[in-house]
Order: structure tokens, then C-alpha cells, then sequence
């Protein structure tokens, strides 16, 4: 995308702009989402859309996120199964953290240690039968995994640009419906 010689002006011009705008997307990416996202998915967890320099900070992060996981799901516990027990002594609360990390750790191993699945496969669905060998994981990766890939339809609902030259192909049964449910969200709005 670097501007020639050779270009003609317009093409400079487009190739600036398209250079520019495509800086101001990279800089709105959460890549830190995405990257666990990536790591999450049993298709991509080899991490070589990365430089390899950067995949093994993913994992850590990774781990720092379960043993975020882990005091949250354990506090929920103790609630549900009665008041929570004291501890006898200091050195014994300390025990608790190292005991997570222990958990921690195999449990990431475990995970990099699966095969990678094929493209065609979905990964909510390796999740979903794995979720019991990776229970800590799994309730992460549905987390990260569950996104929805675009809002176009919600928006287009909520917008009014129901019929137009893109949707010429909907029928007039179609047409009605959306119109209608679209009618109903407005009124629901107004009041």
C-alpha cells in the first residue's frame, strides 16, 4: 500500500487515505480481547497470527484471568453452602492462593495440550463437550466466544431502513413482518 511513482494521483490519494483509515481502526481494536478470544478458540489457540514473541504473554494472561475466576466462583460457593468457615491461621489462608495457582496451571496445560480442531468445526460446540475436563476455561470461552459477529440486523431494526435496494429481495410477507415488529419497538420506545 505504499504510494509509487508510477501511481497515478488518484491512486496516491486513495493509498494515504486508505493508510490512514485503516491506523484509526488498529487503534480502536481491543486487541487484548481479541487475543483471548483467539487463545479461547480451539481452531486458533496456536496463536500464529502472532509473533512469537507475543503468544506466550497471551497464556499468562490467560492464567491471570482464571485465577481471577477462581476466588469469584469460590466466594459463590461458600454463600450457597452455608455461612463461610474461619481460618485457623494466617499461614493457612495463604495456602488457599497456592492452591489456585496449582489448579491454574494444569488446567491451561491441559487445554494446550489438545489437539487444535479443523476450521469447519465450532468451537462452542468443542467447548460444550469438553466442559468437563475444562470446566474453569469453558465458562470463559463462552464468555469470549458467545459474541455475536455483527449488529446489522439489530440496527437495521431499530433504524427503519427496512426495504431498500440491498433487501429488494425480500418478500412482501417478510416486508410487512419487519415493518410491523419495527412499528411495535417504536411504540414501545415512545412510551
Amino acid at each position: 500500500m505504499e504510494a509509487c511513482d508510477e501511481d497515478p494521483a488518484y491512486v496516491v490519494r486513495f493509498k494515504t487515505k486508505f493508510k490512514e483509515d485503516l491506523a484509526s481502526r488498529q487503534e480502536q481494536l481491543n486487541n487484548a480481547w481479541l487475543q483471548i478470544a483467539t487463545v479461547l478458540d480451539p481452531r486458533f489457540k496456536d496463536l500464529k497470527c502472532l509473533p512469537k514473541k507475543d503468544r506466550e504473554e497471551v497464556w499468562i494472561t490467560l492464567e491471570g484471568m482464571l485465577q481471577q475466576e477462581s476466588p469469584k466462583k469460590k466466594s459463590s460457593q461458600t454463600h450457597d453452602d452455608g455461612p463461610p468457615r474461619k481460618k485457623i491461621s494466617l499461614l493457612q489462608m495463604g495456602s488457599d492462593s497456592e492452591s489456585e495457582d496449582e489448579e491454574v496451571q494444569p488446567a491451561i496445560h491441559r487445554y494446550r495440550a489438545e489437539p487444535i480442531i479443523k476450521l469447519e468445526d465450532c468451537p462452542l460446540w468443542w467447548w460444550a463437550s469438553h466442559s468437563g475436563a475444562h470446566e474453569k476455561l469453558a465458562s470463559l470461552a463462552h464468555k469470549y466466544l458467545a459474541t455475536p459477529a455483527t449488529t446489522v440486523p439489530c440496527e437495521r431494526l431499530f433504524s427503519g431502513h427496512i426495504v431498500n435496494k440491498k433487501r429488494s429481495a425480500l418478500l412482501l410477507e417478510n416486508v410487512n413482518k419487519l415493518v410491523c415488529l419495527s412499528n411495535w419497538l417504536k411504540d414501545d420506545k415512545a412510551q
